[in-house]
């Protein structure tokens, strides 16, 4: 009887732990510019919807909102295979096919106790982009062509973010990748968002863009071609703690399910209606998750 007593209190302390696991608000995280902004709210509408509750936690750095995940203080947020492979993990070998990228970080983040779920079609890759007219002017389609014009002494300045420009995938790892070099004079670091309109303005000829910005198309900027494929797939993805997996079953497939609906041309359009036309985070985050049958 006593045996049978000491199972019984075990099963219930068992359940009222996740009970109260379950209770705890979703903490979700996002990176501080439009598409992670986008991402956080659609994510926490979405959810919202589900049942859950929900607290939202973007504008965060990087390197900060990963720690604060490994940290047990954010429960989930979408990150970058790309990312994670080079800044999170150091991988140093390059990996070019998407695929593989995905499952090496989802191996080595299984170990922190991080969960990749599927990925989306969107792949929100680094690029460097030029006006239209202006590289056509200059004959650079390619980043080959922008190392021969360095090299042959053109001077071209760069308008990037601080970030950027001192990551393992960043700026002093493709100068060597290209040969080619800057110099710092002609180097503008600002915040991510205003590179863009310091090359649409006319202020610098190159600028660090992200592949799914809709700004590129809107103000007519080319983006050049990585044609040694220096940088890896950057395929956007929920990334979860593994205790919340646990505590909330459903989860998993409720996430897969929004990353399912996720692709460049939708990403690129979401950020266009935020960065071009300036309607809300929340309106946009709202109209996609309507227009899918998700809210």
């Amino acid at each position: 009887m006593r045996k049978l007593f000491k199972q019984l209190g075990t099963t219930l302390m068992a359940a009222t732990l996740a009970t109260a696991i379950q209770a705890e608000p979703l903490v979700i995280g996002g990176k501080n510019f439009t598409e992670q902004q986008l991402l956080t709210e659609m994510t926490a509408q979405y959810l919202d919807k589900q049942g859950y509750e929900i607290e939202r936690r973007a504008g965060m750095g990087s390197a900060v909102l990963r720690k604060a995940q490994e940290n047990a203080q954010i429960d989930l947020y979408w990150e970058y295979t790309g990312t994670s492979l080079l800044v999170y993990n150091k991988v140093k070998e390059q990996i070019a096919d998407p695929q593989k990228v995905y499952e090496k970080v989802r191996e080595l983040d299984a170990k922190k106790g991080l969960t990749w779920l599927n990925p989306s079609s969107a792949n929100n890759t680094y690029a460097l982009a030029m006006r239209n007219e202006d590289a056509d002017a200059k004959g650079i389609n390619t980043l080959s062509d922008l190392a021969k014009a360095l090299n042959d002494g053109q001077e071209l300045t760069l308008a990037t973010n601080a970030e950027w420009y001192s990551r393992k995938d960043g700026y002093k790892e493709l100068k060597k990748a290209y040969d080619f070099d800057i110099p710092r004079s002609d180097i503008k670091r600002m915040d991510s968002g205003l590179t863009y309109v310091a090359l649409k303005e006319g202020q610098v000829d190159i600028a660090l863009v992200f592949a799914t910005d809709g700004r590129i198309p809107a103000f007519n900027f080319r983006v050049l071609e990585d044609d040694k494929g220096f940088f890896p797939n950057y395929a956007i993805t929920p990334v979860v703690r593994d205790e919340v997996l646990k505590a909330n079953p459903n989860l998993s497939e409720q996430l897969n399910n929004l990353s399912a609906q996720l692709d460049n041309d939708t990403m690129s359009a979401l950020n266009a209606k935020v960065d071009v036309d300036r309607m809300s985070i929340e309106d946009v985050a709202a109209e996609f998750l309507t227009a899918k049958g998700l809210l």
